[in-house]
Parts: structure tokens; sequence; C-alpha cells
């Protein structure tokens, strides 16, 4: 063997074996969340979702990715919720009285004709009333609540019926999500409360399963639903905040700088959400009307008076005594 040639050997063997080190060497560890939404991939909460991923990968060099399922890919609300308690699913974005199915209380915050505006809403989320909830909510369920979104007022939307006071509703069809205060309320107004699911909204409309719903105007248009009903009836009832709910398990398991890496995204991803959705609320009423919505302006106060005179009465053993009203004056 000449000279040269052992030098070859060696070099190549060298070359191996660094080789085979790289390709053996473990690759950094990766953690996985996994995010369910229910609304379609164009609404800003679920829009709300990839700019959090991004962030999240961008700051932590790729070790936390952020896996987003919008439009009910994972499942419905319940499942969802239940899927997040049990860690089979990381992270959602639900309603406070989706929530309030697992920790009653929760569902004093999505009361009807609780807040004034979204002001008055994010002041006393900001309360130490939601970290009495959150605490109960990591206790009971294993969920914990990382930050709070604005999802919009709810409005009326029909077929059919042209809907100008609360006595227009006897009868009627309405659609709500599978939550008891929802459905107390509108029994207040005297409809029949009829609970499904909302991936399954667009088709109980377009059959007549129902003759209308109640939802933000975002998720209205974002829906389609103007497709499927004609009046849309601004009765304002519930200003609707969503919570992004993470695993309890899974939160505590990533170290603290990357619990707070991934909060400080997300808080700044729902900030966009928030402005975004106020941004789009503003111009969408002029929008459906061009969509052949006929806009209604009803009596708000015959909305309202059935259901303060019963709603928050019915519910103060599971709200706390007092709870509606002390949250109602901040």
């Amino acid at each position: 063997m000449t000279k040269a040639t052992s030098i070859y050997r060696r070099a190549a063997l060298a070359s191996g074996l660094a080789a085979a080190a790289i390709l053996g060497r473990p690759a950094a560890a990766q953690t996985v969340l996994r995010w369910g939404e229910t609304q379609p991939a164009v609404h800003p909460a679920a829009r709300m979702i990839e700019r959090a991923a991004a962030t999240i990968r961008e700051r932590s060099g790729g070790r936390i990715q952020v896996q987003g399922f919008p439009a009910g890919q994972l499942g419905s609300t319940r499942d969802m919720i239940e899927a997040t308690s049990s860690g089979a699913q990381t992270m959602v974005t639900e309603g406070a009285a989706s929530l309030g199915q697992f920790v009653p209380a929760y569902s004093l915050i999505e009361a009807p004709y609780l807040w004034r505006d979204a002001a008055h809403m994010a002041r006393a989320l900001a309360s130490p009333v939601m970290e009495d909830l959150n605490r109960h909510l990591v206790e009971r369920r294993q969920m914990r609540v990382i930050a709070n979104t604005y999802y919009g007022k709810r409005h009326l939307t029909t077929k059919d019926r042209a809907v100008r006071t609360a006595e227009d509703m006897r009868g009627f069809r309405l659609r709500v999500p599978e939550v008891d205060t929802f459905r107390a309320m509108a029994e207040a107004w005297g409809a029949r409360a009829t609970p499904i699911n909302f991936n399954e909204l667009y088709l109980a409309l377009s059959q007549g399963a129902v003759d209308g719903q109640e939802n933000p105007l975002p998720t209205i248009h974002g829906a389609k639903l103007f497709e499927v009903q004609r009046f849309l009836v601004l009765t304002g009832h519930i200003i609707t905040p969503r919570m992004v709910v993470v695993n309890e398990g899974a939160w505590m398991r990533l170290p603290a700088a990357d619990r707070d890496l991934v909060a400080t995204a997300v808080r700044e991803a729902a900030a966009w959400q928030d402005e975004e959705l106020a941004r789009s609320e503003a111009s969408l009423i002029d929008t459906l009307k061009a969509s052949n919505m006929t806009v209604i302006e009803p009596d708000i106060e015959s909305f309202r008076r059935p259901v303060l005179a019963t709603v928050p009465a019915r519910f103060e053993a599971r709200w706390g005594r007092g709870m509606f009203e002390r949250l109602a004056a901040m």
C-alpha cells in the first residue's frame, strides 16, 4: 500500500466516522402543540393561531411547533374541550359559556346583557375574578386560560321572519350553542331553543331544521350564513369573550421560559385578533346588506327586559350571589 493510499484511507475513515456521529446524534427535542378551533380558516380567530404559531416557531428556533386545526377538524366544541382537559389535545379557543359546562361559574362571563361594551368586558377579565375562575379550571379540569380574546357582539339572523320585538320570537326555532344560559335566554324571549353544533349550523339553516341563529357579525360572514338567512336583527344581546385554553399537564411540562414565550406570543396574536374583529364589525353591516340581507334595528329593551328578569336569578347559585351585579357595575 502506498503512502498516498494510506493517507486517503485514513481520511475517508475519519470522514465516515464523523458522518456517522452526525447521523447518529439525536435531533434537538421538539415540542408540538395541537390547537383546535371551530371557526373557519378565514376567521380572525383561526388566523390568530397562524400568527401565534409563526412567532413561537421563530422565537424558539423551531423547538416549539404549533399545529392549528380550524373549522372543527378536531371535533365539536365539547369534543375539543374534553380532549384538552384529558391531554389528548393541547389547546383550544372557546367561549366562556362553553367552559361553563366544565366549571359552572365560567358561564357568567358570557351572560346576556352583562357587558356594556368590549372595554367593560376587558376590564373585568383583567380583574381578580378571572384569576379565581382560572384556578378552579386548573384544579377541577386540568385546563388553564392563557389569553382572553374578543369574539364580538352577538346578533340574531332569521330566514323568513322580520323580527322587531321579543314578542316576534314566540315559537321561533332558534339555534343556540349547547349551553344552558343560551337556552334560558332564548326561552325568556319565547323562542324554542335548539342546540346545534356550530359545524352543523349552515346545513341546519339551509334545510330548515331551525328558523335562525345568533352570532357575531364576523362569524355570520365567515361561515357564509348570509347565504341561508335573509334578515339580520341587531339585538346585540351578548358581548362574547373567548379563552385560549391549554392542558395543564402539557403546560407544566414546558420549561418556565418556554411558557413565557408561548403565552407572550399568544397574547400578542390575540391583541391583533381583537383589533381585526373590531375593524371588521364596523364594516360588516354594509357588507351583509350588499349580500342581500335586510338589516333590522329592533326594540332592544323588549329583548333585555325578559332576560334580565329571569336569567341572573336562575343561575345565581352557580355564579355566586351578587356576582352578575358586581361585574355589571365594574
